[in-house]
């Protein structure tokens, strides 16, 4: 199927909460396509349900969405400032012959329901009010007798061709007459998307496709109001691991919560890009510009997929490694600060220090918490020693602080700390003591970082420096000492 010519894509969340991963998501491939095909990605607040409706969901949908990096093209459209228009297109649909007045009331419409399922039928809506009279309607409406409107659902089928799924029908028979504007003139959701979208200009709809029984309703008003079909495209749902919709049961859910957990935008592009669309090879890590190039309409996928959190901090992980050092400094930066590391300033005034600091550290980690977590023993004068390393790597206390007096000495005499140096002259212990290296390394890094684990031995010194390197030998023997 051949995308629309001019391509106008939307998306159109509701700010009665968080940018919801699966939001995040379709926002994403719309911004993709428009991107792939320069096209127009448009944005559209629907905050027609003002009892939910809050400024605070509003901005969190902004933050979600410039914190992935999705700009929109024209400014936000805020279906509330809307209303007389989806008012003057509900007269349309009247005036059209499409829609008629129904005054039943909720309590009758309620009673009929409970007769229907009494006799063990589907209640459907009798269209008893097509019944009155002309003159009665007038008199009703002069009265100022609630009403709402309601569309006459034709016989039939409706049925379009859908970007992702193919041929959709639905028999018109299953699909009762449904009402689009409420008694109090506010309109329906089915109503206002419509006109919304034939207003904005939009030509491929591209949402979730919980949405796929709205869209035979939808598309009867298009062709109420004589208005020309967009592309239908619906997006599979996201599950969890149990593959049960994907929900608060399954972790985070709120794409500001990811941001939180250390992940980066790049990685959760390219994690969101994957589930619901193949890029037709191997590859699973892709840059943005890559996400851009190969994306189109023939990957897009009808199975849902599934939200796996570990393959997500391994893509991560990988986004670490490739991402330029500069980039990966800049996110690090302010969670050193928030853990109470060093300050902003101290960190610019030792800003080729930091580099090579981030450059060794994040081959190890997954997200930008695992590496501001891995930098910790890197800052300040002492360290906190990891009881767990302390256990395994010091068992032998009398050997141990045998090890680090010497390693101590032979540190303290060198004139050049530089790595070659530095590890000639280590080396050169082991083999006076006729250990292998690791007998001297390792319970030197445990003095030096607390932990078992760290980047290797010569970066950690210079990373360090003699200065602390001394100090905290130093006081790794008192501890030895005190805790013999």
């Amino acid at each position: 199927m051949p995308l629309p010519d001019p391509l106008r894509v939307r998306f159109a969340p509701s700010p009665t909460g968080y940018l919801h991963v699966g939001g995040a998501r379709t926002a994403l491939f719309n911004w993709l396509l428009a991107r792939r095909y320069g096209g127009a990605f448009l944005l559209r607040i629907e905050d027609t349900d003002r009892a939910r409706s809050t400024d605070e969901s509003t901005r969190a949908i902004f933050t979600g969405l410039n914190w992935l990096g999705l700009d929109w093209d024209e400014d936000v459209t805020h279906q509330g400032a809307n209303i007389e228009r989806h008012r003057a297109d509900a007269e349309r649909l009247r005036a059209a012959g499409a829609a008629d007045r129904c005054f039943c009331t909720a309590d009758e419409l309620a009673e009929r329901r409970r007769d229907a399922e009494s006799r063990g039928e589907a209640f459907r809506y009798d269209r008893r009010c097509d019944r009155l009279t002309s003159d009665d309607v007038a008199s009703r409406v002069a009265s100022g007798v609630p009403h709402v409107l309601r569309v006459r659902v034709p016989d039939g089928d409706t049925a379009w061709d859908d970007l992702v799924h193919g041929t959709i029908s639905f028999p018109n028979k299953d699909v009762d007459d449904f009402v689009v504007l409420r008694s109090d003139g506010t309109p329906i959701y089915n109503l206002a998307v419509v006109s919304d979208d034939i207003a904005m200009g939009v030509t491929l709809v591209m949402r979730g496709d919980d949405h796929i029984s709205n869209t035979p309703k939808q598309i009867l008003i298009y062709r109420a109001l004589g208005a020309p079909l967009p592309v239908f495209a619906h997006l599979p749902m996201i599950h969890g691991s149990d593959g049960k919709k994907l929900s608060k049961r399954h972790g985070a859910t709120a794409v500001g919560d990811y941001a939180a957990l250390g992940i980066m935008p790049e990685a959760m592009i390219n994690f969101l890009a994957l589930l619901g669309w193949s890029p037709g090879d191997d590859r699973e890590v892709l840059s943005r510009d890559e996400l851009i190039a190969l994306f189109s309409e023939q990957g897009l996928l009808a199975a849902a997929s599934v939200f796996d959190p570990a393959k997500l901090e391994w893509m991560n992980g990988q986004h670490l490694m490739r991402a330029p050092i500069a980039r990966v400094v800049e996110l690090v930066s302010p969670g050193l600060v928030e853990a109470g590391l060093a300050t902003g300033d101290w960190l610019d005034a030792n800003a080729d220090w930091l580099r090579t600091l981030v450059e060794q550290l994040r081959t190890r980690a997954r997200t930008i918490v695992d590496l501001v977590e891995q930098a910790r023993p890197f800052f300040g004068s002492d360290v906190e020693l990891d009881p767990d390393a302390v256990a395994r790597q010091w068992k032998d206390r009398d050997a141990v602080r045998d090890v680090l007096r010497a390693a101590n000495e032979q540190l303290a005499s060198l004139d050049s700390w530089e790595p070659d140096v530095l590890e000639q002259t280590l080396r050169a212990l082991a083999e006076a003591r006729g250990v292998g290296a690791g007998k001297i390394m390792q319970p030197l890094r445990v003095a030096l970082t607390g932990r078992a684990a760290s980047p290797g031995m010569f970066d950690v010194l210079m990373l360090l420096g003699r200065d602390r390197t001394l100090h905290r030998i130093n006081r790794a023997l008192d501890h030895l000492v005190a805790h013999a």
